[in-house]
């Protein structure tokens, strides 16, 4: 098999596997990373002021959301919501989203419950002083939160949430199923076209351990200092 070998198919699509599909399963994982993160940190400060139906209902949210597998989440969004959609307003023609955007939401809403859970962690780290603190300057509450505690959780768990980015950059993975042209899909499509599959999928493979070994690299440098510290 391996003496078959023609690798001048990954050069030749070289620039298309990069430029549409490493360039579209970034952009996701950046956006969807970053609308996760904040959804997930004001769903934290939410559930951690005490008010007993609300940080209920975001605890039971969370606790779902990490129960249940992406793929699922994903058949869920992209064709059981439009029928769900189609009944509720009662249209006689089917819905349809468009798949980007279910996609987003997906992995948002997905993340969110585990950043959430990060930043609780991060903000419990916090000593209750510092927050005794800045009320005692005058700060509010929602000063305190944001311009004291936060940034302090924040740093120390820095580490934790790139780690939870990378994982979300190798789910990306995930929305060949529903057509979207990620990396993976462009490469799974001229293999298919050029009966190259071999070399195309062992290809995609080097790709994405390269970036999460490079990436979980960082990641390592920046718990370093905070090992040092607490030593």
């Amino acid at each position: 098999m391996f003496e078959n070998f023609d690798f001048a198919v990954i050069s030749a699509n070289l620039g298309r596997f990069f430029l549409e599909g490493m360039g579209f399963t970034l952009r996701l994982t950046f956006f969807a990373g970053l609308a996760g993160f904040l959804l997930g940190t004001s769903l934290t400060l939410v559930r951690m002021a005490s008010v007993p139906f609300v940080s209920r209902a975001i605890a039971v949210y969370i606790n779902f959301i990490r129960s249940m597998p992406l793929v699922l989440l994903i058949f869920w969004f992209n064709f059981l919501l439009p029928g769900i959609w189609q009944e509720i307003i009662g249209s006689p023609y089917p819905i349809t989203f468009n798949p980007l955007v279910l996609a987003f939401w997906t992995f948002t809403l997905f993340e969110a419950a585990y950043f959430a859970e990060i930043m609780r962690a991060g903000i419990l780290s916090i000593p209750q002083g510092q927050a005794a603190a800045g009320r005692a300057l005058g700060l509010t509450g929602l000063q305190v939160s944001l311009f004291v505690v936060l940034p302090q959780a924040f740093k120390n768990v820095l580490p934790v949430l790139l780690t939870q980015l990378i994982a979300l950059f190798q789910d990306t993975t995930l929305v060949y199923i529903i057509g979207l042209k990620d990396f993976f899909r462009v490469i799974h499509i001229a293999a298919v076209r050029d009966g190259r599959q071999v070399e195309l999928f062992i290809f995609a493979a080097v790709v994405y351990c390269i970036i999460s070994y490079c990436s979980s690299l960082a990641v390592k440098k920046l718990q370093k200092p905070q090992q040092e510290l607490w030593a």
